[in-house]
């Protein structure tokens, strides 16, 4: 899917491969400065650079891989429409474009009727046995149970923190609050994360002794 955005806006007027070797080596601030000239080449290279990074991030708030990729395409259409809003001044590429594709990611949430966990989403390790692949595909389940009870926001904060390495700065950037407002979203999403899990063990332990 994200193929098709690169290809639709590749224009093989815009040079060949020493021109693509060249844009290569340029900073995601330089590439995003071309596209606002509106240079397709410089896009593609974006998009090919970050397009994993950020689909899997996407992944992390929506739990479908197909839903990912989507909000990210969405993402970059509007990075190509407002690459000139890009201030390289005052944020860096990661955190403007983040906070992208969380918004694309909650809009999707929000138009949703059901908030329900995909039934066909599961984490495998196939270096483990059936045994262990089962009890990690239920402590994954639970945890991603968990996760998606939270509110929208402290769930992306979780995510960004914890699971992107960004620091509170960075964070608080992303979600456009100030670094207490995103502490506080983290220690109540933390809180949130426990009796979450505790309800989760619970009813799967209930479950059992129904079984």
């Amino acid at each position: 899917m994200l193929n098709a955005v690169t290809h639709k806006n590749h224009n093989p007027n815009d040079g060949g491969a020493a021109e693509v070797d060249g844009l290569n080596a340029l900073s995601d601030a330089s590439l995003v400065a071309r596209i606002a000239r509106g240079q397709h080449a410089a896009y593609s290279v974006l998009v090919m650079r970050h397009a994993n990074r950020y689909v899997a991030v996407a992944e992390k708030v929506l739990y479908q891989r197909q839903e990912a990729e989507d909000a990210v395409q969405d993402a970059f259409v509007k990075l190509w429409q407002k690459a000139d809003q890009f201030e390289p001044e005052t944020a860096k590429f990661s955190t403007w474009f983040y906070r992208i594709v969380v918004n694309q990611c909650l809009d999707r949430k929000r138009k949703k009727t059901a908030d329900a966990l995909p039934e066909d989403y599961d984490i495998k390790d196939d270096s483990n046995g059936p045994e262990e692949n089962l009890v990690e595909d239920q402590r994954a389940q639970q945890m991603q149970q968990a996760m998606d009870l939270l509110p929208e926001r402290q769930k992306t904060a979780i995510v960004l923190c914890y699971y992107e390495g960004m620091s509170n700065k960075e964070a608080a950037d992303v979600l456009e609050v100030n670094i207490k407002a995103l502490e506080s979203l983290l220690t109540r999403g933390r809180k949130g994360l426990k009796e979450n899990l505790d309800k989760c063990l619970g009813m799967t332990a209930k479950d059992m002794l129904n079984t």
